[in-house]
């Protein structure tokens, strides 16, 4: 992906709140189901990672697991955040 583009991305995620929340339960099925529904409907996400759904993972490896799996780019992780695009 271009560099303007992603730019324009993350400024576009700043306007976003999180519309979904990863708890201790991690990444489901049923998760990863709603974020496809959500990406479907939105094209940009934004995803929160509570503390625990950590477990032995950093955020930036959920961030990758949940981005393979909706088939969606990882544009940014900042904090707990994540946001994805497809």
């Amino acid at each position: 992906m271009e560099k303007e583009r992603l730019y324009q991305l993350k400024s576009e995620a700043n306007q976003i709140s999180p519309i979904l929340n990863i708890g201790k339960n991690g990444v489901t099925d049923t998760l990863i189901e709603e974020l496809n529904k959500q990406i479907k409907a939105n094209r940009l996400v934004k995803v929160r990672v509570l503390k625990s759904a950590e477990e032995g993972k950093d955020v930036k490896a959920i961030a990758d697991e949940i981005a393979e799996a909706t088939r969606s780019t990882l544009i940014e992780v900042r904090g707990r955040t994540v946001v994805l695009y497809r």
